[in-house]
């Protein structure tokens, strides 16, 4: 579900150390202020045309620290997942040496080659003896002839090991390992010179070439945790970087909302696994299993799932096999008011009807949590029809020559309607696994949990009135009413919509202090609410390259 509106057209500032219930009545006019937005965005858009300055910035800081050609600090930076302070703060700790060995980069210096060898040395990959000047080095000082680029044509020995030097490397891209493709010296690991790799590659098959340097260029991606592509479909192309913490839902360029954690759609107030669980549990057939389980036996002939259509204990498969609908057992056809021909039937099992009441208990409050969720998600969808209705009744009101200039506080209040609606509608999915025995069934007592779900519902239920009396008066038709009513509607809409904002703060803390945060074995996070709405990512600034 999107927000159909954008995080910057709404500037409310609510006071967080205000203490009112949201059920003592309208907040006073005067604590809401305007306020433009200062805080700089958190995440940024990378598209096809920015990845590489993007990759840049991240080679230059780490060139500049460690006074590294550009390969070298690549090797490094995708060996800690593009993780520059940490590629310091290993450099800090524990030294050069060490964090060089780690990653696999040798820095050796070979200019002067030809005088400091003879005029001829060894192929390591032949064994032969070849010109000084047809060496190529690697940094870890291992060389081989590159005979095969000089050859006049006739095939030998040299060149065919030569060649199988360069399928090395073609094998290797093909395996998606170009990142870091290793030295062919027996019990080296150091990692190749991308220049040597891509001369060697381009020489034999240029197409593998630029294959290599696009597995290079978008391991700025593919290894880092802070970047992700967009999930969207068809994709966009783009991807998304952030700049703090990894648990935040962001908005693409594209206009999709999604959970940078898990990549499916945002899901806050559920964590990811939540989210997961309940999207594959309304996905899948698990609840058809359920009903099935409460309503149809299997006949003890064929095993095909029978359903009792009548009030009689007797029923009878379409295979002919009549059966007990108690028990279970085969009977004969022939019964009276007391018994069944050919079976005894005593009463229930009481593991079969412990069995069978559990899950008409576990379906039915499945039923209850997903109407609810379904609820709210399609008055979102009814609720974001209103966009062009209110923007037609403000061009009325505009023609009408209104004394009203200002129709903000409805744009803000349906920002505000679209939020909340969320926040509610995936509050449903989280309360279900958070009061069940899915998740934690071991984390609470019987009457710890009835108390935090007491707390968490009357706040919930908080939260939904005053959601749908903001519904309502949005929904009025305001470019009917006389001025003074108009003004009167204005006060409702922007009281309201703080007060909506304070309890989605409120409902926020519950969950992370007083419910997630007093599980001890197991780890749920959500991402932080976020008043405003997703936060769009911003275009990633292309003056870094200038700077750099």
């Amino acid at each position: 579900m999107g927000d159909y509106y954008s995080s910057d057209e709404e500037r409310y500032y609510y006071d967080d150390d205000d203490d009112r219930d949201a059920s003592d009545g309208l907040p006073d006019l005067e604590t809401e202020v305007l306020l433009p937005s200062t805080k700089s965005p958190s995440s940024e858009v990378i598209t096809k045309e920015s990845l590489l300055i993007a990759q840049r910035g991240d080679l230059r800081r780490i060139m500049d620290v460690l006074s590294l050609k550009e390969h070298h600090a690549r090797t490094l930076l995708i060996h800690y997942r593009w993780d520059v302070d940490k590629v310091i703060a290993v450099f800090v700790e524990k030294g050069k040496d060490k964090l060089y060995a780690a990653a696999g980069v040798t820095v050796l210096e070979h200019n002067n080659l030809s005088s400091e060898l003879s005029s001829t040395v060894m192929c390591l990959i032949c064994m032969e003896e070849v010109s000084a000047s047809d060496v190529t080095t690697m940094d870890c000082g291992h060389h081989f002839c590159n005979a095969c680029s000089d050859h006049d044509g006739t095939m030998d020995l040299t060149l065919m090991v030569c060649i199988s030097w360069t399928e090395h490397f073609i094998v290797k891209i093909n395996e998606g390992l170009s990142r870091r493709i290793r030295c062919m010296a027996h019990q080296c690991y150091a990692i190749c010179d991308e220049a040597k790799i891509r001369s060697l590659v381009s020489a034999r098959d240029p197409y593998m070439s630029e294959k290599f340097d696009r597995f290079l260029l978008e391991s700025y991606i593919e290894d880092n945790k802070q970047v992700k592509w967009c999930p969207s479909v068809p994709h966009c192309g783009n991807a998304i970087r952030i700049k703090y913490d990894e648990l935040c839902e962001v908005e693409c360029t594209c206009g999709l909302q999604f959970c940078f954690s898990c990549l499916s759609e945002a899901h806050s107030p559920c964590s990811c696994l939540m989210w997961e669980l309940w999207t594959k549990k309304c996905h899948d057939e698990s609840e058809t299993v359920n009903w099935m389980t409460v309503h149809t036996k299997p006949c003890p002939k064929c095993h095909k799932l029978v359903e009792k259509s009548g009030g009689c204990n007797l029923v009878c498969c379409i295979c002919g096999q009549a059966f007990c609908w108690l028990c279970g057992g085969p009977t004969g056809r022939e019964h009276t008011w007391t018994s069944i021909s050919g079976h005894s039937c005593g009463q229930y099992k009481e593991d079969q009807e412990k069995k069978t009441e559990r899950a008409k208990r576990d379906l039915l409050r499945y039923i209850h949590f997903h109407n609810l969720f379904k609820a709210h998600t399609d008055s979102f969808q009814r609720e974001a029809e209103l966009k062009e209705t209110i923007q037609e009744k403000i061009s009325i009101l505009e023609d009408n020559q209104s004394t009203f200039k200002d129709f903000s506080w409805v744009t803000n209040g349906l920002c505000r309607l679209f939020r909340s609606r969320r926040v509610l509608s995936y509050s449903y999915p989280f309360a279900y696994y958070m009061f069940g025995d899915d998740l934690f069934k071991h984390e609470m007592t019987k009457k710890e949990k009835e108390i935090k779900q007491n707390l968490f519902e009357e706040q919930q239920q908080q939260l939904h009135a005053n959601v749908e009396k903001l519904s309502l008066f949005i929904g009025e038709p305001f470019d009917k009413y006389p001025e003074n009513k108009v003004e009167e509607l204005r006060m409702k809409v922007i009281n309201l919509s703080v007060m909506i904002d304070g309890i989605c703060r409120k409902l926020y803390e519950c969950i992370e202090n007083d419910l997630l945060g007093s599980i001890q074995h197991a780890h749920h996070s959500i991402a932080p609410y976020m008043s405003m709405g997703v936060e769009k990512a911003s275009e990633l600034s292309i003056c870094w390259e200038n700077e750099a």
